[in-house]
């Protein structure tokens, strides 16, 4: 069984953006016409926008462990992530100037150690285990050395790990070193683990619109905005708030919340099934990431002999769109610098990232074409 490209029950790339949740359709399109003014205008409109701003911060701050005022949506979860680490970095300048991160940040990350490098400051990148798991010991020697950051994701994106952030934030905390969590992968899917000074999260990871980010920064951080700021008393945010698309993110992310025992469990299951038919049907196959302390809808797998991308290619035309290479990276074709630094094949590997309504009949048609679709590939 095959579906046609583009079909919604081929669509195994939700890592990456899930398909609009119906809640966020109906609030989006319900806030078109109503959110439209700028929310910090004294005007009816603008005062009209400012309320369902306000809603929207609400109800994520809710979700995620954070006050209302501690949200700002931003235009991406990038730039979530470049005005959170960078942010606390400015506010730590004095204090140290030195960003420590694991190996397996997403690539936004390494772009903001780069910037950073580049303006001055330096940076440090701590090891993981064979799982993507960071080492603890590398993360506390690390912080001796003094730091004014340290980033350490929740869950990696690309092979599914969940990062122990409680044993992180105790490391961080002991030194005073404010931790700067990245929760795309795992937003809406896992709670947010505490401990953090500043996190952020995308809403197209959840089913919600595009080009949203939010980037929570908690109260008494020391948080200056590293780049230029309008004059919106809220220098997080960088100009004008997509207010429907906030307002959709957050219908998006109480829908995925109140759905994700039953969905975790149903996902856990099938990707269950993949490991073991992957690991029984096609030769010379890794699967990596950790079997059991990972993202519910995650599974990754290496293949030898084959490009990544021309099997991507391969399985596209059966109708099944999943990535290759880095999970942030992948439309450079580019080596994973995850796998890299799990000791991982860089090449041939596949992510395959369930949907909210993926099935057990749309599990087992990608698993039906894959070994074909890999033996061909192969010399």
């Amino acid at each position: 069984m095959t579906y046609p490209t583009g079909a919604a029950h081929g669509y195994l790339d939700s890592a990456s953006a899930e398909p609009l949740h119906p809640a966020a359709r109906e609030t989006l399109l319900a806030a078109l016409d109503q959110g439209y003014a700028d929310p910090v205008r004294l005007h009816g409109a603008g005062r009209n926008a400012r309320l369902l701003l306000d809603n929207a911060r609400e109800v994520t701050a809710s979700l995620l462990g954070a006050r209302p005022d501690e949200v700002t949506f931003t235009s991406s979860a990038t730039t979530a992530v470049h005005r959170g680490v960078l942010g606390l970095l400015q506010g730590r300048r004095r204090a140290s100037d030195r960003l420590v991160h694991s190996a397996v940040e997403h690539s936004a990350v390494f772009k903001a150690a780069e910037w950073w490098s580049a303006s001055g400051g330096t940076s440090d990148v701590v090891g993981v285990d064979s799982h993507g798991r960071v080492l603890l010991p590398e993360v506390e020697a690390a912080l001796a050395q003094g730091a004014g950051v340290l980033a350490v994701q929740a869950a990696n994106g690309e092979v599914g790990t969940v990062q122990p952030i409680a044993a992180v934030a105790e490391l961080a905390a002991a030194r005073d070193v404010p931790l700067f969590v990245d929760a795309a992968a795992s937003a809406g899917r896992l709670p947010l683990p505490s401990g953090w000074a500043a996190a952020s999260a995308g809403a197209a990871q959840w089913g919600g619109p595009a080009g949203v980010g939010v980037l929570l920064v908690r109260t008494g951080t020391r948080w200056r905005s590293p780049f230029p700021t309008d004059d919106r008393i809220d220098h997080r945010v960088a100009g004008f708030e997509n207010v429907p698309g906030a307002l959709a993110a957050a219908a998006a992310l109480q829908a995925v919340v109140a759905e994700r025992e039953e969905t975790g469990a149903r996902q856990r299951a099938l990707v269950d099934r993949i490991r073991g038919r992957v690991a029984a049907e096609v030769p010379d196959v890794d699967i990596v990431g950790d079997p059991d302390d990972r993202l519910p809808h995650v599974v990754t797998f290496s293949s030898l002999y084959v490009e990544g991308e021309a099997l991507v290619r391969e399985l596209d035309k059966h109708g099944f769109a999943v990535s290759s290479g880095s999970a942030c990276s992948a439309s450079t074709l580019t080596p994973s610098h995850v796998l890299a630094a799990m000791g991982a094949l860089t090449h041939g590997n596949v992510r395959v990232s369930l949907g909210r309504d993926t099935t057990e009949a749309d599990v087992d048609a990608f698993l039906d074409v894959l070994p074909s679709a890999v033996a061909g590939l192969r010399p």
